[in-house]
């Protein structure tokens, strides 16, 4: 993000915070609860957002070097992943050629070769044929056209994309818009894989994705864990076609103002998340990234997966690391949230972010969105409401009723 931008959004947030004033969009709307639990209108979702829809895999880092690879079906193609011989990133439909069987069944790893555990066909990580065993007796197999089904992949600014089906376009920055350049300012392609979490929930995807859309509970349902770190009830928020960016500070905030906007920074000020259309939730800082990407469960619109990738930039890793090696303290899941009050200069460990996560995100946030999902299969409550105040949930929905054809939102005011 340019440094220009990055004071017109702290400037909003103190704004807000010296009036006591959260964003307004002017508007409020109903939501039915329908949008949560219809099995017709979630395999429309499937198809269109899902399988019909260039999908975020993850980041340059997941492939730090030739021969590394990694796998994925969350949107219901087998994807292999790999950085071939020459270093290019490549994506294959995980399928042997001979009887559709996965050749790597790891998550990920380093290897040059997959080799089908049925009959032990063998793949170059280029995707080519380069072993039939017994050809004699199969019959002659022509290498030079029986490679792995490839599907369209791009790297762009450190991001990695594929299409879930074959001979599809792939245009990226069209994808990103008007974020493409501010997305490729934060360097993303230079941080170092280090992780995951994975959460299964009885919540509907868009439940969970509305997590991610409103500051107005901070103060409520995380007094005791984020509310710690970040004030409530005030956001910067921009759309940016399907896309958009949503800030909101942290309790250092207030240092920017003993200091001339020159020096201003996100960094300790705030938390920049992205939303990438349709299921990408990005949280960057020059540190950290954390790719939060949420997916539906086929055939059960009331559970969802989201898959939590940890990224470090060398500089943090390498200060973690440091720290670790010289007994430095390093931030665990037990002081986390009260590194503010105690020593600035703490290292903040892998388990630390993840425990964030795992105790605001799934026991929180998303325990709630259970207790909604339970509402909206019964079917008494009709609709939810969406706030003046929570412009994110209103950019969520009217964007995926748009892409699938349906009126926007009934407006309330």
């Amino acid at each position: 993000m340019k440094q220009e931008t990055e004071v017109v959004v702290l400037k909003e947030l103190l704004r807000q915070l010296d009036e006591g004033r959260n964003v307004d969009a002017g508007r409020r709307y109903r939501v039915p609860t329908d949008a949560y639990v219809n099995p017709e209108l979630a395999e429309r979702e499937w198809s269109s957002f899902f399988q019909s829809h260039p999908q975020f895999i993850g980041l340059s880092g997941d492939l730090a070097a030739p021969g590394h690879y990694f796998t994925t079906d969350d949107f219901g193609t087998p994807v292999l992943a790999t950085r071939d011989d020459e270093g290019r990133f490549r994506a294959f439909l995980n399928a042997c050629r001979h009887r559709g069987v996965r050749v790597a069944n790891e998550p990920r790893g380093e290897s040059r070769r997959f080799m089908c555990p049925f009959h032990n066909w063998t793949y170059a990580n280029d995707g080519a044929l380069v072993g039939v065993p017994r050809e004699r007796d199969f019959g002659p197999v022509d290498k030079s056209c029986m490679g792995l089904v490839e599907l369209s992949a791009a790297e762009h600014n450190g991001m990695l994309w594929v299409h879930p089906q074959p001979d599809r376009e792939l245009d990226a920055p069209a994808l990103l818009g008007d974020l493409d350049d501010e997305l490729a300012s934060w360097n993303a392609g230079s941080y170092l894989y280090l992780g995951e979490t994975l959460i299964e929930g009885d919540l509907n995807w868009k439940l969970a994705n509305d997590t991610f859309g409103e500051t107005y509970h901070f103060q409520r349902l995380h007094k005791d864990t984020l509310g710690q770190i970040f004030h409530g009830d005030a956001l910067a928020y921009e759309t940016f076609g399907r896309n958009h960016r949503f800030v909101f500070a942290s309790r250092g905030i207030s240092a920017l103002r003993d200091l001339p906007e020159s020096e201003w920074s996100t960094d300790n000020a705030a938390n920049v998340l992205y939303f990438l259309f349709p299921n990408i939730q990005f949280n960057i800082s020059r540190d950290t990234i954390l790719a939060i990407k949420i997916y539906p469960k086929k055939g059960n619109p009331g559970r969802s997966l989201t898959r939590i990738g940890y990224y470090y930039s060398p500089a943090a890793a390498a200060a973690m690391e440091a720290a670790e090696a010289n007994g430095t303290r390093v931030v665990g899941a037990e002081d986390v949230y009260d590194v503010e009050n105690r020593d600035g200069a703490a290292v903040f460990s892998l388990e630390a972010s993840r425990e964030i996560f795992d105790s605001t995100i799934e026991q929180e946030d998303y325990a709630m969105g259970e207790k909604t999902q339970q509402v909206a299969e019964n079917g008494t409550l009709t609709h939810l409401i969406f706030g003046r105040n929570e412009p994110a949930l209103h950019h969520y929905h009217n964007t995926f009723r748009e892409a699938l054809n349906l009126p926007p939102l009934e407006r309330l005011d």
